[in-house]
C-alpha cells in the first residue's frame, strides 16, 4: 500500500493527505478506530433540500446592530440596566430584576446601556427592520427567516466551536454539522469533495476527522485557480498525457492485484480514491475560475470592489459548487484569533467595515441562487457564536453576549419574511422561543431528510442536546 502510495503522489496524482484519506474510509482502513459501518448515504426521510451554505460570522455580531433592533437601548442610554422603567416594572415573580444584571457572559458587569450606533429600515414587504449596515442583505429580507431567540454556553470564543458542534470545545472533539451531513448522505459529485471550508478555521474548529475520522473533514478550499487545494498539484511539472498514462498504469496494477486476490474488499476503494483524486485535481480549478462569469455577476457579487472582492469570490464560488452537487460548504468570514467582528471597542467602525465586505456577496447569492433556480434546494445559513452586550465596554464597544442573539436562514424551503423567537426590551435574554445552537443543526438536518439520532456511531451516546429540535415555526 505505501509503495502504491508513493508511486500515486511522484505521477502527480496528489491528495496524499485529503482525498486518500477521505476515500479510503471506504474499506476501514482510514484509522483504527472506524469498524463501524458507515450510513448508506440515503436520506432517512423525503429531503427538502441537497445543500448547505453555512456562513459563519467569527467574533459575535451585534444582534441589536443587525437584525433585533431595540430602540430602548437609545432611549435609556447612560442609564443602569436596574434604572430603566422596563425592569422597574418587572414583576419579580416572573422576571426576577437580578436576572437583568448578572454578569455578561465573559464574567464582567456591563451595566450602563449603549446607543445603538446604527439606524434600521423596514425592508421588503414584510416590512421587518434591519440595520442600515445591511441595506443589501435587507433588500432580500423577504427570504429570510430570522431568529433573534438564539442562546449558547460559551462565554469566549470556543463558542463557535459550540455553535458548529453544539459541545464546548473542552468537551473532546466532537464533529462539525457539516461532517455529520457528509457522514450521513455521501456524494452527489464523484469529482468533487462534498464538504468545503473557505476561510481560515481556528483551532477550536477542525475536529471534523477526531471522531468520525478523516472521510469527512472538511477540504479547505482557496478561490485560487493555480493552487485551490493542498496537495492538488503534481510534485513535479507534467502535462496532461503523461499524467493520464501514470494514473492508468495505477490503475492497471491495482487490477491485477484484484485478480491475484479477488477476495479483497478493500482494492476497489482504493482504486476509486485514486482515480477520485485525479478527477478532483481537474474538477476543482475549473469551479474557481470564473473567467466564463459575466460583469454583471461579478458586480453581483460585490467583486468589483475592493472591500468586498474576497468574501464575493467565496459565495461565487458556492454557488458554482451546489451548482455542481456539493453538499455542505462551510464560510468563515473574518477568522483569525477571536474574530474581526469581536467588537470589545470601536463597535461603529468595526460592524461598519465588516458589513461592507459582506452584505453585498451574501446578498448577490440569494439573488443569484434564486434566479438560477437552486434557492428552494440551497439553504443558506448567517451565523455568529454569540451577540454582544446591551451594556457597553468602554467607551463604545460591547462584551460578549450569549443570553439571546440571532442567526438567519434562507431558501430550502424555509419560511422567508418571517421573524421567529424575541429577546426581551434591551436585548438581553432570549424571551420567546428560546433554541439552543443546536436546534439550527436540527433544522438543517431536517430540511436535508436526515435524523441525528440515526447518525449515531455504535458506543458512542450522544446527549439529548446535541440533537436538538427543528424550528417548524420556520420550515414551509
Amino acid at each position: 500500500m505505501s509503495m502504491r502510495r508513493t508511486f500515486l503522489a511522484d505521477m502527480g496524482l496528489g491528495f496524499t493527505g485529503l482525498a486518500l484519506a477521505a476515500m479510503l474510509h471506504k474499506d476501514g482502513i482510514a484509522g483504527p478506530d472506524q469498524n463501524w459501518a458507515p450510513p448508506d448515504g440515503k436520506p432517512h426521510f423525503p429531503p427538502k433540500v441537497k445543500s448547505v451554505i453555512w456562513l459563519f460570522m467569527n467574533g459575535g455580531v451585534s444582534h441589536m446592530e443587525s437584525f433585533d433592533p431595540k430602540p430602548m437601548l437609545t432611549k435609556y442610554a447612560g442609564k443602569t440596566i436596574a434604572e430603566t422603567p422596563f425592569a422597574q416594572a418587572q414583576d419579580p415573580k416572573k422576571l426576577a430584576i437580578e436576572r437583568l444584571v448578572v454578569p455578561d457572559g465573559n464574567g464582567n458587569q456591563r451595566n450602563t446601556l449603549y446607543p445603538l450606533q446604527v439606524g434600521f429600515t423596514p425592508r421588503g414587504q414584510s416590512g421587518i427592520e434591519v440595520s442600515d449596515w445591511f441595506p443589501h442583505i435587507g433588500s432580500q429580507v423577504d427570504k429570510l427567516s430570522i431568529v433573534r431567540s438564539m442562546w449558547t454556553t460559551d462565554s469566549n470564543h470556543g463558542a463557535q466551536t459550540q455553535f458548529h458542534s453544539g459541545r464546548h470545545q473542552n468537551d473532546g472533539d466532537f464533529p462539525t454539522l457539516g461532517a455529520w451531513v457528509h457522514y450521513g448522505l455521501g456524494t452527489l459529485n464523484e469529482n468533487l469533495p462534498q464538504f468545503i471550508s473557505m476561510g481560515n478555521r481556528e483551532y477550536w474548529n477542525k475536529k471534523d476527522g477526531h471522531y468520525l475520522g478523516p472521510a469527512h473533514d472538511g477540504v479547505p478550499l482557496r478561490i485560487d485557480p493555480n493552487a485551490p487545494l493542498d496537495f492538488g498539484k503534481p510534485q513535479r511539472a507534467m502535462n496532461p498525457q503523461a499524467q493520464k498514462i501514470g494514473a492508468d498504469l495505477v490503475r492497471q496494477l491495482n487490477l491485477q492485484r484484484g485478480v491475484e486476490y479477488p477476495n479483497d474488499p478493500a482494492m476497489a476503494a482504493r482504486i476509486a480514491s485514486y482515480e477520485l483524486a485525479f478527477r478532483m485535481q481537474r474538477s476543482i480549478p475549473e469551479v474557481v475560475d470564473f473567467s466564463g462569469e459575466t460583469a454583471e455577476t461579478l458586480a453581483l457579487y460585490g467583486i468589483d470592489q475592493a472591500h468586498s472582492k474576497d468574501f464575493g469570490m467565496q459565495l461565487l464560488a458556492s454557488r458554482r459548487l451546489v451548482e455542481r452537487g456539493v453538499r455542505f460548504i462551510q464560510i468563515q468570514h473574518g477568522a483569525g484569533g477571536a474574530g474581526t467582528w469581536d467588537a470589545h471597542g470601536g463597535l461603529k467602525a468595526n460592524h461598519e467595515n465588516n458589513a461592507k465586505a459582506v452584505d453585498q456577496p451574501i446578498a448577490g447569492l440569494l439573488v443569484d441562487l434564486e434566479r438560477r433556480g437552486l434557492l428552494q434546494e440551497t439553504l443558506v445559513v448567517f451565523a455568529t457564536e454569540f451577540g454582544r452586550t446591551p451594556g457597553a465596554q468602554g467607551s463604545d464597544g460591547r462584551d460578549h453576549h450569549i443570553f439571546g442573539f440571532s442567526v438567519w436562514l434562507a431558501g430550502g424551503s424555509i419560511r422567508g419574511g418571517t421573524v421567529h423567537g424575541a429577546t426581551d426590551e434591551i436585548g438581553f435574554h432570549a424571551a420567546e422561543n428560546r433554541h439552543y445552537v443546536t436546534d439550527i443543526h436540527a433544522t438543517i438536518l431536517q430540511q436535508l431528510g436526515l435524523d441525528s439520532r440515526k447518525l449515531e456511531v455504535p458506543g458512542r451516546k450522544r446527549l439529548e442536546i446535541d440533537h436538538g429540535k427543528p424550528i417548524w415555526e420556520i420550515i414551509g
